[in-house]
C-alpha cells in the first residue's frame, strides 16, 4: 500500500527541479567572481610573499574566502535544497598577530578557497548543460525552419534535417538526467568543502552527545533518588513499623498475641522481599548484573522478558569493552521498549555480531513501521548516546513496515 501511494507522487515529480536551473544561471556569475578572487589573491600573495605585506594579505584573503563560501552555502541551501551545516565561527584572538595566525590556520577558509577555485569549471559545465545544451537542441530540431528563414533559396537534404532533429530530440531526452547529475555534483562539493571540517563535525557530535549524556545522567540520578525515597525507603519504614509491633507483642507475652505475632512476622518477611525486589530493579537500571558475564548471558534474558517473541542470533567472537557492552545492552532495551509501545509487532529478530574490532546489532520487527528520528520515540537521544562511544544508528522503517534498526559500535573505546 505504501509503495502504491508513493508511486503517483514519484510520477508527478518534475524531471528537473527549477532550483537546479536557477542555480546554473545564478551560480555562474558568482563562480566567475569567486574564481577571480582566488586567482587575484594567489597572484598578489605570491608577488608579496617576500615582503611584510605577504602574510597579512593572505590572512585577509582567507577571511574573504570564508565570507564568499558562506554566500555559496546559503545559495546551495536555497536553490539546490542542500542544507549544509554552518561551520564553526572563528575563535576569538587578542592582538593583530594572534588574529592573523587564527586566519592563516583556519581550515574553513582554506577549504572555501578550494571550493571557489573548483566552482568555475563546474559552474561553466553546469550552465552549458542546463542552458546552452537545451538551446542547441532546439536549434537542431528546428534546423530546416531556420534554414528556410535564413536562406529561402536553399533546400537542405532530407537526411540532414532528419539527423539533426533526431539528435536534438535524443539529447533533450537525456539532458534532464545530466542536469540532475550536475546538481548532485554541486551538492557534493558544497557539502564537502563548505560545511564543518571532519574534526569539527566530530567535535560537534561529541559535544551534543556529552550534553545528552549529562542531561540523562542527571535525570537518572533524580529518578533513582525519587524511587529510593518514595519506594524502597517507604518499604523499609513499613518493615521497621511491623517489627516494632512484633516487639510489642513479644513484650506483652500473652498467648492471644502469638497469632498476631506470626502475622506481623509474615508481613515483615513479605515487605522485606518487596524491598529486595525494588532494590534489584533499581540496581539493574544502573548496571545489569548479567553483563558481568558478557553480552552472551545478558541479552537473552532481556529479549525473553518482553511480550513480543524475539528470535535472537548472537555471534560474539570477541568481548567488547564494558562501556560498549553497556551501550549495546541499553540500546537494545530501548529499541525493544519502543517496539512494544509503538510498532504493534507480533514478531521481532535481533542479530548481534562482534568481530574485528566492531559490534553490529540489527533489530527488526514486522510492525506498522513509520519509525523515524525526532518522532518522539527517543531514537534521537539513542543516536546521540551511541555517538558518545563513536557509534552510529541507521533506521529503515517505511510506512506499513517492516522496521530495521542497525547500530554499529567499535569494540574498544
Amino acid at each position: 500500500m505504501a509503495d502504491r501511494e508513493r508511486g503517483p507522487a514519484r510520477r508527478l515529480r518534475p524531471a528537473v527541479r527549477p532550483g537546479d536551473i536557477a542555480y546554473a544561471v545564478v551560480g555562474l556569475p558568482l563562480a566567475i567572481i569567486g574564481c577571480g578572487y582566488v586567482l587575484a589573491a594567489l597572484y598578489a600573495g605570491t608577488l608579496l610573499s617576500l615582503t611584510v605585506l605577504g602574510l597579512p594579505l593572505a590572512a585577509v584573503a582567507v577571511r574573504g574566502a570564508r565570507g564568499l563560501g558562506e554566500l555559496h552555502r546559503r545559495l546551495a541551501g536555497r536553490l539546490l535544497g542542500e542544507a549544509v551545516e554552518k561551520p564553526a565561527p572563528l575563535p576569538a584572538a587578542q592582538g593583530v598577530i594572534a588574529r592573523a595566525r587564527v586566519l592563516l590556520t583556519d581550515p574553513v577558509g582554506w577549504r572555501a578557497m578550494l571550493y571557489l577555485g573548483l566552482r568555475l569549471p563546474v559552474g561553466v559545465l553546469t550552465f552549458a548543460v542546463a542552458v546552452v545544451l537545451p538551446l542547441a537542441c532546439g536549434w537542431l530540431i528546428a534546423f530546416p525552419l531556420w534554414l528556410r528563414i535564413l536562406a529561402p533559396d536553399e533546400s537542405p537534404e532530407w537526411w540532414l534535417s532528419a539527423t539533426g532533429a533526431l539528435l536534438g530530440i535524443a539529447t533533450l531526452l537525456v539532458n534532464p538526467a545530466v542536469i540532475r547529475g550536475m546538481a548532485r555534483l554541486n551538492r557534493y562539493l558544497a557539502r564537502l568543502l563548505l560545511g564543518p571540517a571532519g574534526t569539527q563535525q566530530r567535535l560537534q557530535a561529541l559535544e551534543r552527545a556529552r550534553s545528552t549524556l549529562v542531561a540523562e545522567s542527571t535525570e537518572n540520578l533524580r529518578r533513582l533518588e525519587r524511587d529510593l525515597h518514595d519506594g524502597t525507603q517507604a518499604e523499609l519504614v513499613a518493615i521497621a513499623i511491623t517489627l516494632s509491633l512484633a516487639d510489642d507483642a513479644f513484650t506483652t507475652g500473652d498467648s492471644a498475641d502469638l497469632d498476631r505475632l506470626r502475622t506481623l512476622v509474615t508481613r515483615a518477611r513479605g515487605q522485606t522481599d518487596d524491598a529486595i525486589v525494588s532494590l534489584r530493579r533499581l540496581t539493574r537500571g544502573i548496571h545489569p548484573v548479567g553483563l558481568d558475564a558478557g553480552l552472551g548471558d545478558a541479552l537473552p534474558t532481556l529479549t525473553d522478558a518482553g511480550p513480543v517473541p524475539v528470535a535472537t542470533r548472537l555471534e560474539l567472537r570477541e568481548r567488547p569493552d564494558p562501556a560498549i557492552e553497556r551501550a549495546v545492552y541499553f540500546c537494545l532495551a530501548e529499541l525493544l521498549t519502543n517496539m512494544t509501545k509503538h510498532s504493534g509487532a507480533d514478531a521481532a529478530a535481533v542479530e548481534i555480531l562482534a568481530e574485528r574490532g566492531r559490534v553490529r546489532m540489527v533489530v527488526s520487527d514486522n510492525g506498522r513501521g513509520g519509525a523515524r528520528l525526532g518522532g518522539g520515540s527517543g531514537l534521537t537521544g539513542l543516536r546521540e548516546r551511541l555517538a558518545a562511544v563513536d557509534g552510529t544508528l541507521r533506521i529503515v522503517s517505511p510506512a506499513g513496515g517492516p522496521t530495521t534498526v542497525t547500530a554499529e559500535l567499535p569494540s574498544r573505546i
